[in-house]
């Protein structure tokens, strides 16, 4: 489908873009010189890993990564002489560096949150003379010039399948590989026991083309998670591993890898390193699901990092990762409330909407951290983690969850808040910030680490009795489903998994967050207030950024594509739904205006646990237990149905989002940077030419 002017302005960049600084230096400057180390070695293997991400996001964003890079280096960073020599305005220089800021702090062309295309507001024959300033320019520039703009169709403007029209690089040189090829190579290459996290997927002709991250290009035979590297499939076709994908960068990361072992504070990290090396120089997934039952071990750090292909949102059939990679230092005074949280949970996961049927049969006593980040490589910063993401790690292992304090702490000045009544404002203001570290860490310690999967383990032994299966509360009958032998949560709910499950933690948030004795636990009143007390204003706020976080959720549905391109936002997007659907009683939302220009949500504060709660824990119960049990057929329809968007929503709502909408922040982060034998830090100041500045330092990228 073309794209009219009018549709056009909603994928222009950001002007300006927010940028706003990861302040870490009293957290860095109190490591130890050895500690620094460690962190200067991880920073730089987590960041060697940029040409990757840019390599999943387009075809042309390392072309256009090398061109902003080029041009500060060429000028030293002198943006004026620039702009005097290519002969352009102050305005239109401001165009391509408010692009080039929200191209670095996205590492690509397409939004980390949204998955959605931005384009420059510099006209292309300004860009044009950019280009043009020398030999360097004018060869990058040829690359990407008929592609940094906007696409012929919308659909080339958004992630996706290839097949449907979209953007996927996961799926490189491969523009007729359908969505039904992806799926049955993929349940293929699960049979052969090959994880898919680091992969790519090739289509040449019949055959295809497995390509597998790894510094070596022929790694041995003991080294490989599978002996075999070449299949035939029923319907004939040949499938092919091949190594050595991104082999440079892999060798790079690797060797830094090495080179923080030097430094590593205790045998934990030390093996976790061999792990991590091993696994970036062969390819061997099942070394890098080692590092991480390593990392679970090492309990409470001072310097926690973790790295590798993590998160598989922006992989349309939701099993490929993205490559990832943070170093942060441990904030101790935030990180005791965590602890607190931790030695609660097993007090608190049972007033959750299930019985013990549909919970692990011990809580595993994670590691919770609420850390302050030195590097975040990768396409975009979450405000908390929750990992591994391996279910057969987590179900019998553990997990970690850590919180990023100066992630959650960063603020533009001057931030807007639309949709928020006049009314509520103050409390919203004063409140949010507490309210969402509550949000983070009950969504990544409980949301994600509590329930069990009911699985066939192996051929006749299953995880629970199967003569006398556990009886749903949604029917009242005995289960009919679970998991078989090999399949997994993201395999079998696909596509919808990564949304399901941040809906699933969201909800299971906001039902606790309900409860006054979690309140208390993050130090918020004694456990026994009422709602007008502060502990009540803290739970009001959460329940208003919720709804308001439902409703700015609408950028990043496609009414072209009808689809949604950012998973938390989905599921933000379906529990605003929840709380609509308690009735009027409890939400709605208000407006005088055709254009709904005054658009505010309205929560009764004293219904919430009258009517709130009860609505969210009936939509938390079907969403666990249809997950459980592995019914996919009754889980895609249940989220399918409550997060499309009908007519008044899309028509009247999702315009009067995009006239409201505020830029989202990207972050300006730190260099460290070795000189003789000690580490030190570099910043720099937040604006578009500190941004692109701080990457052109970084020499390993």
């Amino acid at each position: 489908m073309t794209i009219d002017q009018e549709v056009l302005k909603q994928y222009l960049a950001d002007s300006p873009p927010t940028v706003v600084p990861l302040a870490i230096k009293p957290h860095f400057e109190a490591l130890s010189d050895k500690e620094k180390l460690y962190s200067h070695w991880i920073s730089v293997a987590c960041l060697a890993g940029t040409r990757i991400v840019l390599r999943q996001v387009s075809p042309e964003a390392e072309a256009i990564y090398d061109f902003i890079i080029t041009l500060h280096k060429s000028y030293n960073g002198d943006w004026n002489k620039v702009k005097d020599e290519a002969g352009i305005t102050d305005d239109e220089l401001k165009g391509f560096l408010n692009y080039a800021a929200q191209f670095m702090g996205n590492c690509g062309n397409y939004k980390s949150f949204g998955d959605s295309k931005f384009i420059p507001r510099i006209e292309p024959e300004k860009l044009a003379k950019l280009g043009a300033l020398n030999s360097e320019t004018k060869a990058l520039y040829a690359k990407f010039k008929d592609a940094i703009y906007a696409n012929e169709t919308v659909e080339l403007m958004h992630f996706g399948y290839p097949d449907a029209g979209h953007l996927s690089t996961y799926y490189p040189d491969s523009p007729d590989i359908t969505q039904a090829e992806i799926g049955e190579l993929s349940d293929f290459l699960a049979s052969k026991s090959l994880l898919p996290e680091n992969t790519r997927i090739r289509k040449t002709g019949d055959s295809f083309e497995v390509l597998i991250a790894s510094s070596q290009s022929d790694p041995s035979a003991s080294d490989r998670d599978v002996k075999d590297s070449e299949w035939t499939t029923e319907r004939g076709s040949k499938v092919k591993l091949i190594y050595g994908d991104h082999t440079k960068e892999m060798g790079t990361i690797a060797s830094a890898i090495e080179n923080a072992e030097k430094y590593a504070a205790n045998d934990n990290e030390k093996s976790m390193i061999k792990e991590y090396a091993k696994s970036f120089t062969t390819g061997s997934l099942e070394a890098y699901k080692n590092s991480q039952r390593f990392w679970i071990r090492d309990k409470g750090p001072m310097v926690e990092t973790d790295i590798g292909f993590v998160e598989t949102y922006r992989d349309p059939h939701g099993i490929r990762g993205e490559w990832e990679g943070f170093v942060a230092m441990v904030n101790k005074e935030r990180t005791k409330a965590f602890g607190k949280l931790v030695d609660a949970a097993p007090e608190l996961i049972p007033k959750l909407p299930w019985s013990k049927d549909f919970e692990k049969d011990k809580f595993l006593s994670p590691d919770f951290t609420s850390l302050e980040v030195l590097t975040f490589a990768g396409s975009g910063i979450p405000a908390g983690i929750n990992i591994p993401n391996y279910d057969d790690i987590r179900q019998t292992e553990g997990f970690k969850n850590v919180s990023l304090g100066n992630v959650l702490s960063a603020k533009a000045p001057n931030e807007k808040i639309p949709f928020i009544k006049e009314t509520d404002l103050e409390v919203y203001q004063k409140y949010r910030d507490e309210a969402f570290e509550v949000q983070v860490g009950l969504h990544e310690l409980l949301g994600h680490g509590c329930g069990k999967l009911l699985q066939e383990t192996a051929s006749g032994v299953f995880n629970f009795d199967k003569e006398n299966p556990p009886i749903s509360p949604l029917n009242n009958k005995p289960v009919t489903t679970w998991y078989k032998p090999g399949q997994t949560w993201g395999g079998v709910f696909g596509s919808i998994a990564s949304s399901y499950e941040e809906c699933r933690a969201e909800c299971v948030a906001m039902a606790l967050s309900c409860d006054f004795s979690v309140l208390k636990v993050f130090g918020f009143g004694n456990g026994s207030e009422a709602m007008d007390s502060p502990a009540g204003d803290v739970l009001y706020a959460s329940y208003l950024s919720m709804a308001r976080a439902g409703i700015v959720a609408l950028e990043f549905w496609d009414p072209k594509a009808r689809k949604w391109g950012q998973a938390h936002m989905q599921a933000r997007y379906s529990i605003l739904r929840t709380f609509l659907d308690a009735g009027k009683e409890f939400a709605s939302l208000d407006y005088t205006k055709d254009d709904l220009s005054d658009l505010t949500v309205r929560i009764e504060r004293n219904k919430i646990l009258s009517l709130g709660r009860p609505a969210v824990e009936s939509y938390l119960q079907k969403l666990h237990v249809l997950k459980a049990t592995g019914d996919v057929e009754g889980g895609t329809k249940l989220y399918n149905d409550i997060t499309a968007v009908d007519s008044f929503f899309a028509e009247k709502v999702r315009p009067a989002v995009l006239a409201a909408k505020v830029p989202r922040k990207v972050f300006v982060q730190a260099n460290t940077i070795i000189e003789g034998e000690k580490v030190v830090l570099k910043e720099y100041e937040a604006t578009p030419a500190g941004i692109i500045q701080s990457y052109a330092e970084r020499s390993y990228i």
